[in-house]
């Protein structure tokens, strides 16, 4: 059974390595594909913001789909149909193909999302120990590789589909591959239903607060991802070259910290290594608020890297352990607010830039970050489900049980 998770895990971090990559080439190729099609500046958030929008129908489709259908065969499939949604908005020509696209795009990373990190709970639940850090560092190599390769394209001068063709013809029979040890652990989470005591239903009250976390860390995220360049640029003064450097460091930042962040977790607990992402995250957008010059800004940026990185992987896996018994419907539910947070952020720091300063727009993130605080409980404990409405300590609270060396 070891052989079996080893070669589970091996094969999902693959999966999630590859979706980093597909959505690199798609994020930072945006000015190429308004080009291709002639989108204009007014159309084009519409045209972004129906990704994230369809990709949580994809989510909570995803919740209603494992009851019949495994999560394993559901990102065996939707992986696929991912690349080649990427192949055609680089492949079309007229806006109507594009539209269609995007819209296969953004419905089957809603699916693959939530069933990624379905998987990624069930097998973190059968190691015993927290490994859930590992996939997303393993995204964060694969969002890396993608820029990179997506640099190369925009540099050559390449057609959108010359750029996406290779990458789909090597990814897409690789992963089909991978596919065949993907591991379901069904019978771990019968174990985990009869011992929670009832039948596994989510009760969102107490899924909540991890729904505020994940919102937040996306709102962080998408600051980051839509602001830092020319927040360095217009603000801070940088050069047009360096401005594109707090992205790439963050990144960076951002796959280190993951991949130490399970040794961690098991050493310190989820809620010391979760308090500490978020003051870490907190005082890089303190950092990048009062940034006297480019450079301490970039530190600002590092440190969001290594702060907001731990909050995501670990809320999916909070979310686990607060349902063992329903934890695909809790994860496909906590899926949705990725998208929230993605669509909240760059709007919001957009409009308060506008109507106050950019100095002024870091310091909400970083207040909404502070939050996360206050909810740092629900990620090592889980409401006592009989009687009292208060909340009881797990002793299988991955990392500091006697499985978590």
């Amino acid at each position: 059974m070891t052989d079996v998770l080893r070669r589970g895990r091996a094969s999902l971090a693959f999966s999630f390595l590859v979706q980093g990559v597909a959505f690199a080439l798609l994020v930072t190729r945006i000015p190429a594909i308004q080009n291709r099609y002639g989108v204009s500046d007014a159309l084009l958030p519409a045209f972004l913001a129906a990704v994230p929008v369809l990709a949580g129908v994809g989510s909570v489709t995803t919740e209603r789909l494992v009851k019949r259908v495994p999560p394993s065969r559901l990102l065996r499939w939707s992986q696929p149909v991912v690349l080649l949604a990427l192949l055609g908005v680089g492949a079309g020509e007229r806006m109507v193909e594009l539209g269609v696209a995007l819209a296969a795009f953004g419905l089957a990373v809603g699916v693959l999302d939530a069933s990624m990190n379905m998987l990624g709970v069930s097998l973190q639940r059968s190691y015993g120990r927290s490994i859930m850090l590992s996939f997303h560092a393993a995204y964060s190599l694969g969002g890396i590789v993608g820029a990179s390769l997506a640099w190369v394209g925009a540099h050559w001068q390449l057609a959108l589909w010359v750029s996406y063709l290779p990458v789909v013809l090597v990814l897409l029979p690789a992963v089909l591959v991978g596919s065949r040890w993907y591991v379901d652990d069904r019978g771990a989470a019968s174990v985990a239903e009869d011992q929670a005591g009832e039948g596994g239903a989510v009760v969102f009250k107490w899924l909540l607060p991890l729904c505020l976390v994940m919102t937040v860390a996306y709102i962080g995220d998408s600051t980051v991802s839509n602001w830092s360049a020319k927040y360095l640029q217009d603000v801070l003064g940088s050069s047009e070259q360096m401005a594109t450097v707090p992205f790439n460091v963050y990144m960076v930042t951002t796959l280190l910290g993951r991949a130490i962040g399970d040794f961690g977790v098991r050493r310190f607990g989820a809620v010391a290594v979760v308090r500490g992402g978020a003051l870490v995250a907190a005082g890089g957008f303190a950092v990048v608020a009062t940034a006297p010059g480019a450079w301490v800004g970039m530190l600002g940026f590092t440190l969001l890297g290594l702060g907001l990185c731990v909050l995501v992987p670990q809320t999916f896996a909070a979310a686990g352990r607060l349902f063992p018994g329903a934890s695909d419907a809790a994860v496909a539910r906590l899926n949705v607010f990725n998208y929230v947070g993605f669509l909240v952020g760059s709007p919001l720091v957009g409009a308060l830039g506008d109507l106050w300063s950019y100095r002024g727009a870091m310091l909400v993130p970083m207040v909404l970050v502070l939050v996360t605080l206050v909810y740092a409980r629900s990620f090592g404990a889980q409401p006592d489900r009989y009687g009292g409405g208060h909340e009881r300590p797990r002793t299988a609270d991955v990392g500091r049980g006697s499985n978590g060396l």
